[in-house]
């Protein structure tokens, strides 16, 4: 197909403002491609680049060549192109991408351009969510959306699931893979223990610990670690991969946190527990300095079986019987809300975050934000995205400070300003959001440097209050920065539905 067709339906996704006529017009589009090409147009389609992010900037589509004057590319030709820039690596592989980029945009038509620049700078917002596009699939393939979701619960693979469902195969016969990650189960939020066990009438309650979320395979001696956002980070985290080898199982997958403690066993700031986490250097110092403890609260998999369908009560039995206790997350059972509280205070006291309530019959639900998971924190924050940042004055001239923080909006596929802070910041964090905010650099006004919205912060606030100012009519009140989430995406972050709900909540000026 050529990629022209696949650009004239992201304008007309773009431009459609009813659920019903993007996935109509996905689907007439789904049925015409060729099998080879349903991987990569299904990811364009999405918004996203299968390669992932491949690090071409706004300022490597400066100064292009004229658009070509009718289509010629195919979606193959694309992917190839995109292949040979991702791969691009060592000497001269700066001069090797620029080439590729000239030579792939003098091919490309004024619709092909838009939909290229959006997907390489991320900011293609045309609504084609997952969500939409397992229903184009289902449309376009005939099969039912749920058997769609099932699959791509376990496989984590769309344009897999896109093409099986699309060649007439069968797509319940996908299944968890070991050493492959799933997406993982998120939580809701409820207010107090009281409303949470309003919602589960009797429930698991654990604590919920302030550190990395990680996801473990294990197959034979072969260990792998995922984060949250599927990327692969074994090789940082030598010591959780030496306990998950002493384990007797030989094949499973956990699902838990990595944390940084002190002596005492009490969490070190979160920014201490990432930092080690995302750090690629030095592993082997820093793992005699500040090591990282894993506790898991879930199992997947265990000795040839898969488990994310079984009630949480018996994955609960079999994560007793695969791990000792110094590997799990405490927790208690109970339906009686002073009980809750007291486990709530228990978390508290011991330096962490909160607890999460957990339904007993619910199965795990692989990338959703399930009822049956609620987290409930007496620390007010929020996951969001940095739009923007401004350049500092004082003693922080030279550095980009004062951040412009979004809530995604599921509804567009962007983000609603929130407001600004440049509180909580340390030198060494002042340092590196300057360099690699510049890398995401889109454009400037002022003292403004606009970036793409990659970057996920953590930030904890007092209270809402409603805003003219901003588009969301909402803002923070006394905003402070705890912490870059390495391990979290711009999809992840907390959306706009979820701070409207905690204004209407009660918790405003």
């Amino acid at each position: 197909m050529l990629f022209q067709e696949l650009a004239e339906a992201s304008r007309t996704v773009a431009s459609t403002s009813a659920r019903s006529a993007k996935i109509g017009t996905l689907a007439s589009v789904l049925r015409q491609l060729r099998p080879e090409e349903v991987a990569a147009g299904v990811a364009y389609l999405s918004g996203e680049l299968p390669q992932g992010s491949i690090g071409v900037g706004w300022a490597s589509l400066r100064d292009l060549p004229p658009p070509a004057a009718g289509p010629s590319l195919q979606i193959l030709d694309v992917d190839a192109a995109l292949g040979r820039i991702a791969g691009a690596t060592g000497p001269g592989s700066q001069a090797a991408r620029r080439q590729e980029i000239q030579v792939l945009f003098a091919l490309s038509t004024d619709a092909e351009r838009t939909i290229l620049t959006g997907l390489l700078l991320g900011e293609l917002r045309q609504g084609a969510l997952e969500g939409i596009m397992v229903e184009s699939v289902a449309r376009a393939s005939g099969v039912a959306a749920p058997a769609l979701r099932r699959a791509l619960m376990v496989s984590g693979d769309l344009g897999s699931v896109a093409g099986a469902a699309l060649s007439g195969a069968d797509v319940a016969a996908f299944r968890l893979a070991l050493l492959r990650p799933l997406v993982p189960m998120l939580a809701q939020t409820a207010e107090s223990i009281e409303d949470a066990l309003g919602r589960i009438p009797e429930a698991e309650i654990e604590w919920k610990l302030d550190g990395a979320r990680i996801q473990v395979h294990r197959q034979d001696d072969e260990v792998r670690l995922f984060t949250r956002n599927l990327a692969d980070v074994t090789r940082r985290v030598p010591e959780v991969v030496a306990r998950i080898r002493a384990l007797p199982a030989g094949s499973l997958i956990l699902d838990g946190e990595a944390v940084a403690l002190r002596p005492d066993l009490r969490p070190h700031p979160f920014q201490v527990t990432m930092g080690r986490f995302g750090t690629r250097q030095a592993v082997e110092e820093l793992r005699s300095r500040v090591p990282l403890s894993p506790a898991f609260f879930d199992i997947l998999h265990l000795e040839g079986e898969d488990l994310i369908d079984r009630p949480a009560s018996e994955r609960l039995e079999a994560l007793a019987e695969a791990l000792p206790e110094d590997l799990r997350i405490p927790r208690t059972i109970t339906a009686d809300v002073a009980a809750g509280t007291a486990f709530l205070d228990s978390a508290l006291e011991r330096g962490h975050e909160g607890v999460m309530v957990k339904a007993l019959d619910a199965p795990y639900e692989a990338g959703r934000r399930g009822a049956s998971w609620l987290k409930v924190k007496r620390a007010h924050t929020l996951d969001l995205v940095v739009l923007a940042a401004e350049w500092g004055h004082g003693r922080r001239r030279g550095w980009l400070s004062n951040l412009h923080r979004g809530a995604r909006d599921p509804q567009t596929g962007g983000f609603v300003m929130l407001g600004k802070t440049f509180k909580g910041m340390t030198d060494q964090m002042l340092r590196w959001q300057t360099q690699r905010l510049l890398a995401l650099e889109t454009g400037r006004d002022g003292i403004t440097v606009f970036v793409r919205p990659e970057l996920v912060v953590e930030v904890a606030f007092d209270g809402l209050q409603s805003s003219s100012r901003y588009p969301g009519g909402l803002a923070l009140r006394f905003a402070r920065i705890k912490g870059y989430r390495h391990d979290k995406a711009p999809q992840d972050a907390d959306t706009i539905e979820t701070v409207r709900a905690i204004h209407q909540g009660g918790l405003s000026a």
